[in-house]
């Protein structure tokens, strides 16, 4: 995710693909979440193992992709904080990942919001904060929450899919905690703690 109080420079260890509208990159946005979901629900009628597995990690890709960055978007509109456009590129946070793992997601195509300069500089300390820290928050939350509906759903092979999504989770948030450039470490320096 890549959004910052000067509105208009991107993060330079972010690769940057394209850009969408708020409008298009929502909209998206949205349909990766909702596919997610329908994804992971025909992962119940799998006639084999493989489609029931399959299912599941598509529909828990989809999910990871699509929750992050809108949900910088929704609570920072909620705050009212101002965004200028979607980005297309790289992780924002390379150095969360593995050496053999951060070039890979330096090249996957996430979503990221950019803020508007006067919108950020506006907004409470506390307000910067929440809309930081909801972006990796979701990503942790919401993929897992799909596996977690799979494994009550009685998908195939779902309890182990959950404690590796779980797995996941864990490692997304403490990765993110602990990085100079996660956005829980934005949200700490927005609320004045380095």
């Amino acid at each position: 995710m890549t959004a910052n109080m000067n509105g208009a420079d991107l993060s330079p260890r972010r690769k940057v693909f394209g850009r969408l509208s708020i409008m298009v990159g929502n909209t998206m946005q949205i349909s990766g979440v909702v596919a997610g979901y329908l994804v992971l629900a025909a992962a119940r009628s799998a006639h084999s193992t493989a489609g029931a597995v399959i299912a599941m990690v598509v529909g828990w890709v989809l999910l990871y992709f699509c929750c992050h960055a809108i949900a910088h978007w929704v609570v920072g509109r909620i705050l009212g904080i101002r965004f200028a456009f979607y980005t297309i590129g790289g992780t924002g946070n390379p150095q969360g990942w593995p050496a053999g793992l951060r070039w890979l997601f330096e090249h996957l195509p996430f979503f990221g919001v950019q803020t508007k300069k006067a919108s950020m500089q506006k907004a409470s300390p506390i307000a910067r904060a929440i809309m930081w820290s909801a972006g990796v928050t979701s990503s942790a939350v919401v993929p897992t929450l799909g596996a977690l509906w799979a494994w009550r759903s009685r998908v195939r092979w779902s309890k182990l899919f959950f404690l590796v999504a779980l797995f996941w989770a864990v490692g997304t948030l403490a990765s993110n905690w602990t990085s100079r450039t996660g956005d829980y470490s934005k949200a700490r320096r927005a609320l004045g703690n380095p």
